[in-house]
């Protein structure tokens, strides 16, 4: 058995960040650029665009910066990148519980079929 989550950041009922700004992010990061990044995920630039700019606009800051290569590349600012390391430790941990939570649950929800262990 696991237990499965999904957790993101609200302020006043609206996503500051979650699991696809945290994606947004590292592929911004890998590709060097929001193009690229929305690419990667298979999202259109424009969706990508507005879940970045409500996410900057909720946080109060910059999530990415142009780069000195012109225009077209992008990469995070450093307070995206201290929160992208934050939200993946805090998910990290998250998950941790979790699994020692799974681990504690009583012996009927690990068993295959949900049911009380069959005894023979």
């Amino acid at each position: 058995m696991r237990i499965q989550f999904k957790m993101w950041l609200e302020r006043d009922g609206r996503v500051l960040f979650g699991q696809g700004r945290q994606e947004l992010l590292a592929a911004i990061v890998e590709t060097g650029s929001l193009a690229g990044a929305a690419q990667k995920l298979g999202m259109s630039y424009r969706a990508a665009w507005g879940r970045l700019k409500a996410s900057e606009e909720r946080l109060g800051f910059a999530l990415v910066e142009h780069s000195s290569q012109g225009r077209r590349s992008a990469k995070p600012t450093s307070e995206a990148l201290a929160l992208l390391e934050w939200y993946t430790q805090l998910e990290a941990r998250a998950e941790e519980f979790l699994a020692e939570a799974a681990q504690q649950a009583p012996s009927f929800l690990k068993t295959p079929t949900g049911g009380p262990a069959q005894t023979d």
